[in-house]
């Protein structure tokens, strides 16, 4: 099985949260913040969205690392593994290299 998301949502998986600080310190894992930043394993087709009236055009693709709002996402568990499911419109930045 798989996912496949609907009009202009996009699936992500995101980050992993960093064990240690720039200078060095270890941090516990209560003091250990989920990173707003993700990787896209799946973009939804696009086109007509809602009250849209515009087709809304995908800018995201798959691979794409990207920050997204964090109060937008909604956490999913898929076998076994845990995805953040969001609008584009909640994605605020691709990370470019």
């Amino acid at each position: 099985m798989k996912l496949v998301p609907l009009g202009d949502r996009v699936i992500l998986k995101q980050m992993e949260a960093r064990e240690t600080t720039k200078s060095g310190l270890i941090l516990t894992s209560q003091a250990q913040e989920k990173p707003m930043e993700g990787t896209v394993v799946a973009v939804g087709p696009g086109g007509k969205v809602s009250d849209c009236e515009e087709n809304v055009k995908m800018l995201v693709k798959v691979g794409d690392h990207v920050v997204y709002s964090r109060y937008a996402v909604t956490e999913l568990k898929f076998e076994g593994e845990t995805y953040l499911i969001l609008r584009q419109n909640d994605i605020l930045a691709i990370v470019e290299d």
